[in-house]
Protein backbone atom coordinates (compact mmCIF):
# COMPACT_ATOMS: atom_id res chain seq x y z
CA UNK A 1 0.00 0.00 0.00
CA UNK A 2 3.11 2.39 1.06
CA UNK A 3 4.48 1.37 -2.36
CA UNK A 4 1.45 1.95 -3.98
CA UNK A 5 0.82 5.59 -2.86
CA UNK A 6 4.72 6.34 -3.88
CA UNK A 7 4.62 5.56 -7.24
CA UNK A 8 1.22 7.65 -7.39
CA UNK A 9 3.13 10.65 -6.48
CA UNK A 10 5.85 9.80 -8.48
CA UNK A 11 3.22 9.66 -11.42
CA UNK A 12 1.44 13.15 -10.51
CA UNK A 13 4.91 14.38 -10.12
CA UNK A 14 6.39 13.73 -13.46
CA UNK A 15 3.52 15.25 -15.38
CA UNK A 16 4.06 18.34 -17.06
CA UNK A 17 0.59 19.95 -16.03
CA UNK A 18 2.50 23.38 -15.40
CA UNK A 19 2.70 23.22 -19.03
CA UNK A 20 -0.59 22.68 -20.29
CA UNK A 21 -2.72 24.68 -17.58
CA UNK A 22 -0.01 27.65 -17.12
CA UNK A 23 -2.93 30.00 -18.78
CA UNK A 24 -5.39 28.82 -16.23
CA UNK A 25 -2.90 28.94 -13.07
CA UNK A 26 -1.59 32.16 -14.10
CA UNK A 27 -4.26 34.27 -16.47
CA UNK A 28 -3.24 37.75 -15.23
CA UNK A 29 -0.04 37.19 -17.15
CA UNK A 30 -1.93 37.29 -20.72
CA UNK A 31 -4.03 40.12 -19.14
CA UNK A 32 -0.48 42.36 -18.48
CA UNK A 33 0.58 41.74 -22.01
CA UNK A 34 -2.71 42.17 -23.47
CA UNK A 35 -2.73 45.70 -21.58
CA UNK A 36 0.74 46.79 -22.73
CA UNK A 37 -0.06 46.40 -26.40
CA UNK A 38 -3.48 48.29 -26.15
CA UNK A 39 -1.70 50.93 -24.38
CA UNK A 40 1.15 51.26 -27.37
CA UNK A 41 -1.36 51.54 -29.81
CA UNK A 42 -2.93 53.72 -28.13
CA UNK A 43 -0.51 56.31 -27.70
CA UNK A 44 0.55 55.85 -31.00
CA UNK A 45 -2.75 56.68 -31.63
CA UNK A 46 -2.96 59.67 -30.27
CA UNK A 47 0.71 61.28 -30.76
CA UNK A 48 -0.90 61.13 -34.47
CA UNK A 49 -3.67 63.12 -33.83
CA UNK A 50 -3.02 65.35 -31.22
CA UNK A 51 -1.02 67.85 -33.32
CA UNK A 52 -3.97 68.08 -36.11
CA UNK A 53 -6.54 69.13 -32.85
CA UNK A 54 -3.58 71.90 -31.83
CA UNK A 55 -4.11 73.69 -35.12
CA UNK A 56 -7.40 73.45 -35.53
CA UNK A 57 -7.86 74.93 -31.82
CA UNK A 58 -5.10 77.83 -32.46
CA UNK A 59 -7.12 78.88 -36.07
CA UNK A 60 -10.35 79.04 -34.33
CA UNK A 61 -10.08 79.69 -30.67
CA UNK A 62 -14.08 80.11 -30.06
CA UNK A 63 -17.24 78.45 -30.84
CA UNK A 64 -17.59 78.60 -34.58
CA UNK A 65 -20.35 81.29 -35.14
CA UNK A 66 -19.48 83.75 -31.93
CA UNK A 67 -20.25 87.13 -32.53
CA UNK A 68 -20.98 86.98 -35.97
CA UNK A 69 -25.09 87.83 -35.31
CA UNK A 70 -23.59 91.42 -33.68
CA UNK A 71 -21.59 93.97 -35.52
CA UNK A 72 -20.34 96.04 -32.33
CA UNK A 73 -17.41 95.33 -31.04
CA UNK A 74 -16.77 94.47 -27.29
CA UNK A 75 -14.82 97.84 -26.77
CA UNK A 76 -17.90 100.29 -27.38
CA UNK A 77 -19.87 97.74 -24.53
CA UNK A 78 -21.15 99.78 -21.32
CA UNK A 79 -19.86 96.44 -19.23
CA UNK A 80 -17.58 94.18 -19.94
CA UNK A 81 -17.47 90.82 -17.87
CA UNK A 82 -14.03 88.49 -17.48
CA UNK A 83 -13.38 85.11 -17.08
CA UNK A 84 -9.66 84.50 -15.45
CA UNK A 85 -8.71 81.25 -16.34
CA UNK A 86 -12.53 79.27 -15.95
CA UNK A 87 -11.89 75.38 -15.65
CA UNK A 88 -15.81 74.30 -15.76
CA UNK A 89 -17.15 74.56 -19.48
CA UNK A 90 -20.68 74.63 -18.73
CA UNK A 91 -20.19 77.47 -16.55
CA UNK A 92 -18.69 79.62 -19.17
CA UNK A 93 -21.94 78.29 -21.56
CA UNK A 94 -23.91 79.83 -19.63
CA UNK A 95 -22.13 83.09 -18.71
CA UNK A 96 -21.89 83.81 -22.40
CA UNK A 97 -25.83 83.23 -22.54
CA UNK A 98 -26.27 85.61 -19.90
CA UNK A 99 -23.71 88.39 -21.50
CA UNK A 100 -26.03 87.40 -24.64
CA UNK A 101 -29.21 88.11 -22.92
CA UNK A 102 -27.90 91.55 -21.29
CA UNK A 103 -25.54 92.47 -24.19
CA UNK A 104 -22.53 92.48 -22.50
CA UNK A 105 -19.03 91.68 -23.78
CA UNK A 106 -17.13 88.61 -22.49
CA UNK A 107 -13.51 88.25 -22.08
CA UNK A 108 -11.95 84.75 -21.80
CA UNK A 109 -8.40 85.04 -19.82
CA UNK A 110 -6.22 82.03 -20.01
CA UNK A 111 -5.26 79.66 -19.22
CA UNK A 112 -8.45 78.07 -18.94
CA UNK A 113 -9.82 74.67 -18.09
CA UNK A 114 -10.71 73.45 -21.43
CA UNK A 115 -10.97 74.09 -25.01
CA UNK A 116 -13.11 77.06 -25.87
CA UNK A 117 -14.66 74.79 -28.73
CA UNK A 118 -15.68 72.07 -26.08
CA UNK A 119 -19.30 70.50 -27.26
CA UNK A 120 -19.70 71.07 -23.29
CA UNK A 121 -19.12 75.06 -23.90
CA UNK A 122 -21.59 74.97 -26.81
CA UNK A 123 -23.99 72.60 -24.88
CA UNK A 124 -24.52 75.12 -22.13
CA UNK A 125 -24.50 78.78 -24.57
CA UNK A 126 -26.98 76.80 -26.79
CA UNK A 127 -27.69 78.79 -30.07
CA UNK A 128 -26.69 82.14 -28.60
CA UNK A 129 -23.42 82.02 -29.41
CA UNK A 130 -23.27 84.19 -32.55
CA UNK A 131 -24.72 86.85 -30.68
CA UNK A 132 -22.06 86.60 -27.57
CA UNK A 133 -19.35 89.41 -28.50
CA UNK A 134 -16.32 87.42 -26.81
CA UNK A 135 -12.87 87.94 -26.77
CA UNK A 136 -9.87 85.56 -26.00
CA UNK A 137 -6.84 86.16 -24.03
CA UNK A 138 -3.74 83.35 -23.47
CA UNK A 139 -2.56 85.36 -20.66
CA UNK A 140 -3.27 87.83 -17.92
CA UNK A 141 -0.35 90.30 -19.23
CA UNK A 142 -2.09 89.98 -22.44
CA UNK A 143 -5.60 91.04 -21.30
CA UNK A 144 -4.07 93.61 -19.27
CA UNK A 145 -1.98 95.43 -22.25
CA UNK A 146 -5.44 95.09 -24.09
CA UNK A 147 -7.27 96.80 -21.12
CA UNK A 148 -4.56 99.36 -21.02
CA UNK A 149 -5.03 100.71 -24.59
CA UNK A 150 -9.10 100.89 -24.33
CA UNK A 151 -9.67 104.59 -25.02
CA UNK A 152 -12.56 106.04 -22.64
CA UNK A 153 -13.40 105.21 -19.07
CA UNK A 154 -12.47 102.28 -17.81
CA UNK A 155 -11.87 100.49 -14.21
CA UNK A 156 -11.17 96.91 -13.25
CA UNK A 157 -13.44 95.50 -10.66
CA UNK A 158 -12.71 92.16 -8.83
CA UNK A 159 -15.29 90.10 -7.16
CA UNK A 160 -14.18 87.99 -4.43
CA UNK A 161 -14.98 86.40 -1.09
CA UNK A 162 -12.93 89.10 0.59
CA UNK A 163 -13.99 91.94 -0.78
CA UNK A 164 -14.12 95.23 0.84
CA UNK A 165 -17.68 96.33 -0.37
CA UNK A 166 -20.85 94.60 -0.82
CA UNK A 167 -21.86 94.11 -4.84
CA UNK A 168 -25.21 96.21 -4.59
CA UNK A 169 -23.59 98.86 -2.27
CA UNK A 170 -21.17 99.59 -4.82
CA UNK A 171 -22.01 102.25 -7.23
CA UNK A 172 -20.97 101.12 -11.13
CA UNK A 173 -20.52 103.09 -14.31
CA UNK A 174 -20.14 103.06 -17.82
CA UNK A 175 -16.84 101.21 -18.90
CA UNK A 176 -16.52 98.59 -15.61
CA UNK A 177 -15.23 95.58 -16.02
CA UNK A 178 -16.13 93.15 -13.91
CA UNK A 179 -13.52 90.14 -13.16
CA UNK A 180 -14.07 86.47 -11.89
CA UNK A 181 -11.89 84.34 -10.87
CA UNK A 182 -11.43 80.23 -11.63
CA UNK A 183 -14.07 78.05 -9.92
CA UNK A 184 -11.25 76.57 -7.80
CA UNK A 185 -9.03 78.96 -7.03
CA UNK A 186 -10.27 82.74 -7.54
CA UNK A 187 -8.94 85.04 -9.10
CA UNK A 188 -4.90 85.28 -9.43
CA UNK A 189 -2.81 87.67 -7.47
CA UNK A 190 -1.74 90.01 -10.15
CA UNK A 191 -5.38 90.39 -11.14
CA UNK A 192 -6.47 91.06 -6.80
CA UNK A 193 -3.70 93.81 -7.27
CA UNK A 194 -4.51 95.80 -10.54
CA UNK A 195 -8.17 95.93 -9.60
CA UNK A 196 -7.00 97.51 -6.31
CA UNK A 197 -4.40 99.65 -8.08
CA UNK A 198 -5.12 103.28 -8.45
CA UNK A 199 -4.21 102.68 -12.37
CA UNK A 200 -6.98 100.01 -13.96
CA UNK A 201 -8.42 99.53 -10.17
CA UNK A 202 -11.95 100.29 -9.03
CA UNK A 203 -11.87 98.02 -5.69
CA UNK A 204 -12.83 94.79 -4.80
CA UNK A 205 -16.65 93.42 -4.31
CA UNK A 206 -18.54 90.66 -2.63
CA UNK A 207 -21.81 89.05 -2.72
CA UNK A 208 -23.38 88.75 0.28
CA UNK A 209 -24.04 84.97 1.07
CA UNK A 210 -24.15 82.17 4.90
CA UNK A 211 -20.73 80.51 4.73
CA UNK A 212 -21.52 78.08 7.47
CA UNK A 213 -22.69 75.55 5.08
CA UNK A 214 -21.72 76.37 1.29
CA UNK A 215 -18.41 77.64 0.40
CA UNK A 216 -18.92 79.68 -2.44
CA UNK A 217 -21.24 80.58 -4.78
CA UNK A 218 -21.40 79.21 -8.41
CA UNK A 219 -19.48 81.19 -10.91
CA UNK A 220 -22.20 81.98 -13.40
CA UNK A 221 -24.95 82.52 -10.50
CA UNK A 222 -22.13 85.02 -9.44
CA UNK A 223 -21.91 86.63 -12.72
CA UNK A 224 -25.61 86.84 -13.48
CA UNK A 225 -26.01 88.64 -10.10
CA UNK A 226 -23.30 91.21 -10.26
CA UNK A 227 -24.08 91.93 -13.95
CA UNK A 228 -28.00 92.46 -13.16
CA UNK A 229 -27.37 94.47 -10.50
CA UNK A 230 -24.67 96.69 -12.91
CA UNK A 231 -27.28 96.98 -15.48
CA UNK A 232 -29.48 98.15 -12.92
CA UNK A 233 -27.91 100.78 -11.79
CA UNK A 234 -26.85 102.23 -15.28
CA UNK A 235 -31.04 101.63 -16.40
CA UNK A 236 -30.18 98.69 -18.52
CA UNK A 237 -28.86 101.09 -20.78
CA UNK A 238 -27.09 98.87 -22.65
CA UNK A 239 -30.72 96.39 -22.82
CA UNK A 240 -31.82 99.29 -24.58
CA UNK A 241 -29.43 99.94 -27.13
CA UNK A 242 -29.57 96.96 -28.35
CA UNK A 243 -31.57 95.95 -31.38
CA UNK A 244 -34.67 94.76 -30.56
CA UNK A 245 -37.10 91.96 -32.06
CA UNK A 246 -34.63 91.25 -34.89
CA UNK A 247 -30.75 90.50 -35.16
CA UNK A 248 -28.60 92.24 -38.26
CA UNK A 249 -32.15 92.46 -39.91
CA UNK A 250 -33.20 89.19 -39.15
CA UNK A 251 -36.27 88.24 -36.95
CA UNK A 252 -35.93 87.02 -33.64
CA UNK A 253 -35.12 83.53 -33.03
CA UNK A 254 -37.31 83.17 -30.12
CA UNK A 255 -40.59 84.60 -29.46
CA UNK A 256 -41.87 82.48 -26.46
CA UNK A 257 -40.85 82.22 -22.60
CA UNK A 258 -38.10 79.45 -22.62
CA UNK A 259 -36.60 78.13 -19.62
CA UNK A 260 -34.22 75.46 -20.77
Amino acid sequence: MESCGRSSLSFIASRPFHLQSCDRLFPSLSLIHLKRRLSLSITSFSSQIRPALCESDNRNPLPRGAGEGVKEDARSKLLQVVLVSPQIPGNTGCIARTCAASAVGLHLVGPLGFQVDDARVKRAGLDYWPYVVVKAHSSWAEFREYFRQQEGEKRMIAFTKRGTKIHSEFSYRRGDYLLFGSETSGLPPEALSDCKSETYGGGTIRIPMVETYVRCLNLSVSVGIALYEASRQLNYEQIECAPQGCVNGEEALFTEDIFA
